[in-house]
């Protein structure tokens, strides 16, 4: 069932040579130690203070938001030089799989790049955002900086529902001469951006490096289907392209308002890319910084042994929620005790919107055995679907796995198809 301004988005790795035909186009698909942290929300950077972190002072932790101060007065070079230190390309290898049709299996490397915005950093750690599909099933996650020189990083934490990934660079690791020509991003307000307000897309566009593209916001909340889930994005004519996910838009002041994420790719189509509104990406950005660092033996477990995602499509053509449907409770598990029950769908974890078993996963992997969380699920009732929010202290991982019981399905990766080789994500 097709509704009016909704556009369907498949999600994938753009290749080389491999042109789609109607399509959306993943533009560039492939410890509690951190202390007394400050909201994304409320901080704001000062130049003096992004000065002081350059020269090593890392006291203070610096993730930034609703910097609306910069002068619109300057040209789109001005502005874009302000924000190339905030931007980095990544490149990321992975084991690839397939099977032919004797059913033998073959591994091979495959390589990726995309793009990644400087958010924050605290004593630790430098955290850059990018897209979920730029890092997924990555066994090896580079960035290059904006003076050139290229850093390992490791994935912080994703939420494939949203499509967007932490990925993280120890300080110690980075060179002084390296800090002081990077900077934390300035993020800006997406709810305040207006209908045909200028739009700047930078991204490491087919792997070459940055390029530029200028444009306008063409419409808001735009709604697309992705492989995972429906979202909400930003619409801009200005070019993204393979290679730009994860990359910033940023408007006139040079204040990120959207994060790159996919282009509508077809022939009688000219102009139509998405952002991921950055207003919805701080708090997820956040979530992923603050969560704490979860060892194997404190790895928590939920109870359910089998689970159902229920597609867009299915919701609306069934009118039963989004989420995932529960098939079955293990007996005596933290699920059963907050009674959760088989047939209840599971809407929300943590205060996080869950569309999919791999982010219901990727939710439960940032949370310690013993923590209580709020899991928010819907019921049926008589036709109806009511809403109740059970109260959930987690299980540990292990214990569940000695007595037997598979805490979550393991959805495993799956082969998408594609040509072995470069893949500009």
């Amino acid at each position: 069932m097709t509704k009016k301004n909704f556009l369907k988005i498949t999600t994938y790795a753009a290749v080389f040579g491999i042109i789609g035909g109607m399509s959306f186009e993943g533009v560039t698909y492939l410890s509690d130690k951190l202390t007394s942290r400050t909201s994304v929300e409320d901080t704001v950077k000062t130049e003096q203070d992004l000065e002081e972190d350059q020269t090593g002072d890392t006291s203070n932790n610096t993730i930034v938001n609703k910097v609306t101060t910069v002068s619109s007065s300057s040209g789109v070079s001005d502005v874009v030089e302000d924000v190339l230190p905030s931007l980095v390309a990544i490149d990321v290898t992975a084991t690839q799989t397939t099977t032919d049709f004797f059913g033998r299996t073959y591994e091979q490397d495959a390589t990726g790049s995309g793009s990644g915005i400087i958010v924050g950093k605290d004593d630790d750690y430098l955290y850059i955002a990018t897209n979920n599909h730029v890092v997924a099933d990555a066994d090896k996650v580079s960035v290059k900086f904006y003076d050139d020189k290229i850093y390992d990083a490791a994935v912080k934490g994703t939420d494939s529902t949203a499509d967007i990934a932490v990925a993280a660079v120890k300080l110690k690791d980075i060179a002084v001469e390296t800090m002081e020509k990077i900077k934390v991003a300035k993020l800006g307000d997406s709810d305040s951006v207006k209908v045909g307000q200028q739009a700047i897309a930078i991204g490491n566009a087919l792997g070459y490096g940055t390029s530029v593209t200028v444009g306008y916001i063409s419409a808001k909340d735009r709604e697309v289907q992705s492989e995972d889930a429906n979202m909400k994005l930003m619409q801009t004519d200005a070019a993204i392209n393979p290679g730009n996910s994860g990359g910033a838009l940023v408007d006139i002041n040079g204040s990120v308002i959207g994060i790159n994420s996919a282009k509508y790719a077809d022939t009688n189509v000219e102009g139509m890319g998405f952002a991921i509104p950055i207003n919805v990406a701080t708090p997820i950005i956040k979530n992923i910084i603050d969560a704490e660092e979860v060892s194997e033996e404190e790895a928590a477990y939920l109870g359910i042994v089998a689970g159902k995602e229920i597609p867009s499509e299915y919701a609306e053509y069934y009118h039963i929620p989004e989420g995932v449907f529960i098939e079955e409770v293990t007996e005596g598990a933290p699920a059963q005790k907050a009674g959760i029950q088989k047939g209840d769908i599971i809407v929300k974890f943590n205060g996080m919107e869950i569309k999919t078993m791999e982010s219901l996963q990727e939710k439960l992997a940032l949370c310690k055995a013993g923590k209580k969380v709020e899991v928010v699920i819907k019921r049926a009732d008589n036709g109806e679907y009511i809403e109740k929010t059970m109260e959930v202290v987690l299980g540990r991982k292990t214990d569940a796995e000695d007595a037997g019981n598979t805490p979550l399905p393991d959805n495993g990766s799956t082969n998408n198809g594609l040509p072995f080789g470069n893949r500009i994500r």
